[in-house]
């Protein structure tokens, strides 16, 4: 009975690790990501961008090599900063007008050479799906 006991506990231990984000690997977040979803879960109601004014204001993120990031809407920038890898998370330091800044992590539950979906939190939290450009 113990056997079967401890063998349930190594099985659970193995599914709960292999579900886990691995950490973002900094070359694969590299580039410029166009948004094709963008969804607000967490607003009374739910609420999503339209796919017609995904199109007309063709909203994206770029993520640069020296640690910048830009976030272009409607062809003008819409918020920029700078952004440290943690884990499977990005920490975003935007830069705010009067130089002020502040602090918000990006959650990565997607990133593939193709995808990324990432979310932040809180009753206005985004939800953006993007695909590399």
């Amino acid at each position: 009975m113990i056997k079967i006991k401890l063998l349930m506990g190594v099985i659970a231990l193995l599914i709960l690790s292999s579900c886990k984000q691995k950490p973002i690997q900094r070359e694969a977040l590299l580039g410029k990501w166009k948004y094709v979803k963008v969804e607000n879960p967490n607003s009374h109601p739910p609420d999503s961008v339209s796919a017609t004014e995904l199109e007309i204001e063709s909203p994206y993120i770029k993520f640069s090599k020296n640690d910048s990031m830009m976030i272009w809407w409607g062809g003008k920038v819409l918020s920029h900063g700078t952004y440290k890898l943690d884990g499977s998370n990005i920490q975003v330091k935007e830069v705010l007008d009067g130089g002020k800044t502040r602090n918000f992590p990006f959650f990565v539950s997607k990133l593939t050479d193709k995808d990324l979906i990432f979310e932040t939190s809180g009753e206005e939290g985004t939800k953006v799906t993007a695909v590399k450009q």
